[in-house]
């Protein structure tokens, strides 16, 4: 006979402890101004037992808190609190579990350009631009949309677009008159999403916290731009698939390959392998948490603030921002 308190039930217990710490931090360091009630159901979950002993059913990376709460969304979870939740999540495990091995948070906010545009405007007025964990390449169309800029405004050249990304910035914000020129874009990813498929665009959608009708709104808006002109979207890892797809790019522009909060769901040895080989492929811009990339986090003038995202060129910090880009704090001249 098996012994219950060996190392299986060991690990176990350790695994519903890291769960619920899981679920606890998004709680403090997410969900505050941005949804309520993914908050009161994080609470609930972090100290519910028999939930977290559902949840660690799942492979570690599909117990996030964002890809369980969606894949409960998208079945139909009331959208009341943890009292209501709670039942209907226990009844409707099993669908909600199939779901989470299914998909992944694929969270295509075009927002987070807001970061990412004056960097690339620093680097030239036209450029080949390549997304890594691109979901379905809304971030691949930075001279498509406008900004502002806690009142600077950037329109594309051709005038305002129906897309207007906003930013609270802070620190000489280098802005340029428009934004770069793009002539080719293109995004790698484990499972692209097609923004002409019915059931893609749900998906996205459901993605969006349940409160954030401003950013709903803005997502409707960019999938209707990149219907007129959908990007080269490549299915393949971010690692192992990169330079083919990098090989497509046209000669003559600068290449720049951005992962705006898409290496958090690699394993730290697949951060390194991807560092080494974007190096030599062109311009790499990255918008990470605190953590991610520990070689840039050593270069920020003070340590990074949980919560908040560096933006970095070529592995060099040049500023932080919100996770989805609501707030540019610019850290260099």
């Amino acid at each position: 006979m098996s012994d219950p308190s060996g190392p299986r039930a060991d690990q176990r217990a350790l695994d519903l402890e890291k769960t619920a710490d899981w679920y606890r931090r998004f709680r403090l360091l997410e969900t505050p101004g941005q949804s309520a009630l993914y908050a009161a159901w994080a609470d609930g979950v972090e100290n519910d037992a028999e939930v977290l002993g559902l949840i660690v059913t799942l492979p570690r990376p599909k117990r996030q808190p964002n890809l369980v709460f969606t894949c409960a969304r998208l079945l139909g979870a009331p959208l009341t609190g943890y009292r209501d939740f709670r039942p209907w999540l226990v009844e409707h495990w099993p669908a909600v579990a199939a779901q989470a091995l299914l998909r992944s948070t694929q969270t295509n906010e075009p927002r987070r350009l807001t970061a990412i545009m004056p960097v690339l405007a620093g680097i030239g007025p036209e450029l080949a631009l390549l997304e890594v964990g691109a979901s379905a390449g809304l971030c691949l169309y930075p001279d498509r949309y406008s900004y502002d800029y806690s009142g600077r405004r950037v329109d594309p050249v051709h005038g305002p677009s129906t897309v207007l990304l906003t930013a609270d910035a802070t620190g000489p914000v280098p802005l340029p008159t428009h934004p770069p020129e793009i002539v080719w874009r293109a995004g790698l990813d484990l499972n692209p999403l097609d923004v002409h498929d019915p059931d893609d665009v749900v998906w996205l959608q459901t993605l969006v916290w349940p409160e954030q009708t401003e950013r709903r709104d803005r997502l409707d808006a960019a999938l209707t731009i990149a219907r007129l002109d959908p990007p080269l979207l490549t299915r393949g890892d971010a690692v192992v698939d990169l330079e083919k797809l990098v090989a497509l790019a046209p000669a003559g522009v600068p290449l720049v390959i951005v992962s705006p909060a898409v290496l958090v769901y690699l394993a730290p040895e697949q951060r390194t392998a991807f560092a080494r080989t974007v190096a030599g492929l062109g311009h790499w811009i990255s918008l990470d948490g605190a953590g991610v990339l520990p070689q840039v986090d050593a270069l920020l003038p003070q340590p990074p603030v949980p919560g908040d995202f560096t933006v970095s060129l070529d592995g060099r910090p040049v500023a932080r921002c919100g996770p989805h880009g609501q707030s540019l704090d610019w850290i260099v001249g």
